[in-house]
C-alpha cells in the first residue's frame, strides 16, 4: 500500500470495527485499486480512495465485513472491466448480489422533483433495495460525494446533486432512522443550495453561543441538581438544532430568527425505560409544561423506529426549553437507526432488543447475523419489505406513477387519465411492444398507444388490478349493453303498437313510468330488450281497455295487408308488413337486417324491394330519391322460417383452440356459422368477420353476450355497413 492517506483510511476501518475480516477487506482493496487504476475524481485524487472512504463511513456504523467489502467494490462493475462473475468468484455470491443491487439503483435516473414525485422516488429506491445494506451503502456513497462536492466545477451540477440529496437521500436516511447521516447530508446540501441563509444562521448561532453559553450551562447544572436529589444517574447535554432544521422552521412558520429555546434541545440520557418516565415526572413537577408540546415516542415509536420522550417546559431562568429523555440504547439508535442494531452482539442489551417494536426484517437480520448462516439464506431473509405491495413506473416524460403490485399497462393508462385508458390499443414497455396484460416491474418505462376508435374491452376486466380501471371498463360494458337493449326493446314495442293499429310515441310509454317504477322511457325499453319485461304486457299497461285485434280481418289504416301465401316465395324468407302483394324481397348484404331490427325497404326496378336496417350507412346513397323508400316492418306468423343471417366482428387471442371455442359457444346458443373471414392477423390477436344464422336481433345479442363471456375472445361487435 502506498500513500499515507490511503493507509490512514484503511487503518481507520479496523479501528472503527475490529471485528472485520482483515484479509478479505485487504483483498477487496487491492482488487478495487487495480480495477480503478488511472481513474481520478474531480478533486484529482485517485478514484479508489472514494470507495475506501465510503467503507470507512460504514465501518463507523459497525457494519459487517460483506457490507464493507461491497462498499470498496461498489463502482467496479459500473466503471471498470470487472464483471459480477469476477466478484462472485473472488468474493462470493453475497457480495456480488449486493453490488448488483447497487448497480440497479444507479440506473434509476433521479431527477429534480418535489412533493409527491420525490416521495415516489424515495419509495422506488426503497423498493429496489432488496437488502437494507444496499441502501446503507448508497447513503454512505452519497455522503462522501457531498463531502467532496466542492471539487465539481459546474455550479448547476453541484446544485442539482445538492437538491437531489435534500429531496431524496436525506429523507431516506430519516426513513430508516439514521439521523446522524440525515443531518450531515442536509447540512452539506444546504451549504450549496442556499449558502447565504446558512452563513447568516451560522453567524447568529455563534453570537448566541457567546451570549448564551452561561445560560446553557446554568440550565444543565440546574437539571443535574434535580436529578441528583432524586438519586437518578443521568447524562445531561445541550444540543444545538441543525442549521437546516432552523431554516426549515423559519420558512414553515414564517418567523424571524427565534429565541434560544427554539434552537437548543436538552437531552437527558438514563439507564432504562422506567427511569425515562421517572425523569419526565420529575421535570413536570418542577417546571410548568408548554401545552401541546409533549410527545411520547417510547410507547408509540415513529415508523422508522425512533424512540424518545419530548417535552417543552418553562425551565430554569424562565427559559422555554425542549427536553428529550431517552436511554443510552435509544440514543445510539436515534443516530444510527437500523445500523445501530449491528453494534449489539451480546450482553443484556440483546434481551431488550428482542422486545423492541421494530421492523420484522431488522429482527431477522440480527438473528441471522447472530447465528452466521449461509450467505444465500442471509440474503434471502434480509429482503426489504417496505413496499412489496407497490410498483413504481415511469411515463415517457420521466414522471413516476405509483401503482399496486401486479398492475398492467391498462392500469397505468387509467392511472394517467381515464380517456387514455378508454382509448388504449397497445403498450411499449422499455421501448418494446408488450401485451396489455403484462405485469409491470419497478423502474419500467411505459408508453401507451391510443386510437380514437378504440373502446374498452370486456376482457381487460380479468387482469386489471386498480379500482379505477375496473370501474371504467364495467361502466363502458354496461352502457354498451344497455344501448343494445334499449334499441331492441323500442323496436319490439313499436312492432306491438303497429300490430294493434296505434301510432307509437315515447309520450305513450312515459305514461306507465310510475307503474314500472322507472325513471325514464329508456329504462322500460332496456327491460323489454333484456327480457325482464314483455312488450305486449307494456302495451296492455298503456292501453288497459284495448281488445286484441289479431282475429279481425279489418285492414289497419295506413298499412297494406299482405297476403302471406302470395309473398312467401324463394326470395321472401319472412312476411314483411307494408309491401305490395307479390313483390320480391331481398335482404341487404351490407347490414344483414334481423327480425327485431327497425327496417326500411328500398325499391329497385326489376329486383323488387331490398330490406335495410334503419341505421345502415348505404341508405345515404338513396337520400335523393325518397320515392323509392317504403315504410315496412317485420310481420308475424307461424310459417316464418327461423334462419336469418347476422354478421359480427370478433377479435380472438391467437392461441390453440380459440376458433373451436367460438364455434362451440355459437352452436350451444342455437346459432349456425354460415361464413367466416379472417380480416387481420397480428402476433397476439386475430380479427374476423362471422356470418351466423339466427332467428332475430335478440338471438344475435344472446350469442354476442355469450361470446363476450368467453376468455379467449377479446371483443365482439355487430358488424355495420359492410
Amino acid at each position: 500500500m502506498h500513500g499515507t492517506g490511503q493507509e490512514q483510511v484503511f487503518e481507520n476501518l479496523f479501528a472503527h470495527n475490529p471485528d472485520l475480516d482483515r484479509d478479505v477487506v485487504l483483498k477487496a482493496y487491492e482488487f478495487a485499486k487495480k480495477m480503478h487504476e488511472g481513474q481520478t475524481r474531480a478533486s484529482g485524487d485517485p478514484y479508489y480512495l472514494h470507495p475506501l472512504e465510503v467503507a470507512d463511513i460504514l465501518a463507523e456504523m459497525h457494519l459487517d465485513t460483506a457490507t464493507i467489502v461491497t462498499a470498496i467494490l461498489h463502482d467496479t462493475v459500473e466503471d471498470t472491466a470487472a464483471t459480477l462473475e469476477d466478484l462472485k468468484r473472488e468474493f462470493g455470491s453475497e457480495v456480488a448480489d449486493l453490488v448488483d443491487g447497487l448497480s440497479k439503483l444507479a440506473k434509476i435516473q433521479v431527477q429534480t422533483v418535489e412533493g409527491k414525485q420525490a416521495e415516489n422516488f424515495r419509495k422506488l429506491v426503497l423498493a429496489m433495495s432488496r437488502d437494507i445494506r444496499v441502501l446503507l451503502i448508497k447513503l454512505a456513497d452519497r455522503l462522501h460525494n457531498m463531502r467532496t462536492l466542492h471539487h465539481i466545477a459546474k455550479p448547476e451540477k453541484r446544485h442539482r446533486i445538492a437538491r437531489e440529496t435534500i429531496e431524496i437521500y436525506a429523507p431516506l436516511a430519516e426513513r430508516i432512522g439514521i439521523h446522524k447521516i440525515k443531518e450531515e447530508l442536509e447540512d452539506l446540501a444546504f451549504a450549496f443550495m442556499n449558502p447565504e441563509a446558512r452563513e447568516s444562521i451560522t453567524n447568529r448561532l455563534s453570537f448566541l453561543r457567546k451570549e448564551g453559553t452561561d445560560m446553557v450551562n446554568k440550565i444543565i447544572r440546574e437539571l443535574e441538581k434535580h436529578l441528583d436529589t432524586a438519586g437518578i444517574r443521568a447524562q445531561v447535554t445541550g444540543r444545538e438544532k441543525t442549521r437546516y432544521s432552523i431554516w426549515k422552521k423559519m420558512q414553515r412558520k414564517n418567523v424571524a430568527f427565534e429565541q434560544l429555546s427554539d434552537i437548543m434541545a436538552f437531552r437527558i440520557v438514563v439507564a432504562d425505560i422506567a427511569e425515562c418516565y421517572h425523569v419526565l415526572g420529575l421535570i413536570h413537577s418542577h417546571y410548568p409544561t408548554v401545552p401541546g408540546r409533549f410527545k411520547d415516542f417510547i410507547s408509540t415509536p415513529k415508523p422508522n423506529g425512533y424512540r424518545s420522550i419530548h417535552t417543552s417546559v418553562i425551565g430554569p431562568e424562565s427559559q422555554r426549553i425542549e427536553v428529550q429523555i431517552r436511554t443510552r440504547q435509544m440514543h445510539e439508535e436515534a443516530d444510527l437507526g437500523v445500523a445501530a442494531h449491528w453494534a449489539y452482539k451480546q450482553g443484556e442489551e440483546q434481551t431488550v432488543l428482542k422486545n423492541i417494536r421494530e421492523y420484522r426484517w431488522m429482527r431477522e437480520l440480527l438473528d441471522i447475523l447472530e447465528h452466521e448462516q449461509k450467505a444465500e439464506d442471509f440474503l434471502e431473509n434480509t429482503k426489504l419489505e417496505l413496499f412489496q405491495d407497490q410498483v413504481f413506473v415511469f411515463t415517457p416524460r420521466g414522471d413516476l406513477i405509483e401503482l399496486p403490485n401486479g398492475a398492467t399497462p391498462i392500469d397505468f393508462a387509467y392511472g394517467i387519465h381515464s380517456d387514455i385508458g378508454d382509448k388504449c390499443v397497445g403498450a411499449k414497455i422499455n421501448g418494446r411492444i408488450a401485451p396489455l396484460n403484462t405485469r409491470l416491474n419497478n423502474g419500467d418505462q411505459v408508453e401507451i398507444i391510443t386510437a380514437k376508435t378504440q373502446n374498452p374491452s370486456p376482457t381487460w376486466e380479468r387482469f386489471v388490478v386498480t379500482g379505477k380501471a375496473r370501474s371504467h371498463i364495467r361502466r363502458f360494458i354496461r352502457t354498451q349493453q344497455r344501448g343494445e337493449y334499449v334499441s331492441l326493446g323500442r323496436a319490439m314495442l313499436q312492432k306491438v303498437f303497429r300490430h294493434e293499429g296505434y301510432d307509437f310515441t315515447d309520450k305513450a310509454v312515459a305514461g306507465v313510468l310510475s307503474h314500472y317504477k322507472a325513471s325514464e322511457v329508456d329504462d322500460i325499453f332496456a327491460n323489454i330488450g333484456s327480457g325482464h319485461l314483455v312488450a305486449r304486457d307494456v302495451f296492455k299497461a298503456i292501453f288497459p281497455g284495448h281488445q286484441a285485434q289479431a282475429q279481425k280481418k279489418d285492414i289497419v289504416p295506413g298499412e297494406i295487408q299482405v297476403n302471406k301465401k302470395q309473398v312467401m316465395g324463394k326470395d321472401a324468407p319472412m312476411p314483411i308488413r307494408g309491401l305490395i302483394p307479390g313483390m320480391a324481397v331481398h335482404f341487404a348484404r351490407c347490414c344483414h337486417p334481423l327480425p327485431g331490427d327497425r327496417i326500411v325497404g328500398i325499391v329497385t326496378t326489376g329486383k323488387g324491394v331490398t330490406i335495410h336496417t334503419i341505421d345502415c350507412e348505404t341508405l345515404e346513397t338513396f337520400a335523393d330519391t325518397p320515392e323509392r323508400w317504403l315504410d315496412v316492418s317485420w310481420g308475424e306468423g307461424p310459417d316464418a322460417p327461423e334462419a336469418h343471417v347476422g354478421r359480427i366482428n370478433v377479435t380472438i387471442s391467437n392461441q390453440p383452440g380459440a376458433l373451436g371455442t367460438i364455434s362451440t359457444v355459437i352452436g350451444k346458443n342455437g346459432g349456425n356459422i354460415t361464413n367466416l373471414k379472417i380480416t387481420s392477423r397480428s402476433l397476439d390477436f386475430w380479427d374476423m368477420l362471422l356470418d351466423i344464422y339466427v332467428n332475430d336481433t335478440k338471438h344475435l345479442n344472446n350469442i354476442i353476450a355469450a361470446l363476450r363471456a368467453t376468455p379467449q375472445i377479446a371483443s365482439v361487435e355487430r358488424a355495420r355497413g359492410r
